[in-house]
């Protein structure tokens, strides 16, 4: 494939429905270490569509961020609430989680991923959340470097955390 030319102009469009879904899972499965089932891309497409962006260089799906909201102070898991209830209740405090974040390989470096990452937490911010949270590979150096650039911050090391026996960090940012 040909290198792409700097004046290729990146587009963004919020997630729109299952007819994205299958070029979607491509583009992740192809990047992310951790094998998705189609059920946990349903499970955050469904539930919070509004915080999947998807980026396109004349019209081919070069990159993606997926992510979702949860009650700030306890994972969904701990209140048995997954935070699609009761989000008008204005003693909620929210926190925002990124799941997946892919950029074509060829496409890399020319700041789409970090313009998705910017995108997906400034409408997490809109929405009332007080921080964004995330796990990457201590090993992936590139993303480590992206989140650290957006202000997020080593938070946790968390031990054989994938399933190929990789650590990973635990990021944050405060958002307030």
């Amino acid at each position: 494939m040909a290198k792409p030319k700097t004046s290729d102009a990146v587009t963004f469009s919020t997630y729109q429905g299952e007819k994205q879904l299958a070029e979607l899972v491509k583009l992740i499965d192809k990047d992310l270490s951790e094998p998705y089932s189609i059920f946990t891309y349903r499970y955050f497409l469904y539930n919070w569509p509004q915080l999947s962006i998807l980026a396109r260089v004349q019209g081919k799906l070069v990159g993606v961020i997926i992510c979702r909201q949860e009650p700030l102070g306890a994972t969904p898991e701990e209140t048995g609430d997954d935070g699609l209830e009761a989000h008008d209740d204005p003693k909620r405090r929210w926190r925002g989680y990124i799941a997946m974040l892919a950029v074509e390989k060829e496409f890399r470096h020319r700041g789409i991923g970090s313009q998705l990452a910017q995108k997906a937490i400034e409408r997490m911010r809109d929405d009332g959340c007080e921080e964004v949270m995330l796990e990457t590979e201590i090993a992936n150096k590139g993303a480590i470097r992206l989140y650290e650039n957006l202000g997020f911050v080593r938070d946790e090391r968390l031990v054989k955390y994938y399933l190929n026996g990789g650590d990973a960090f635990r990021l944050k940012l405060w958002l307030q």
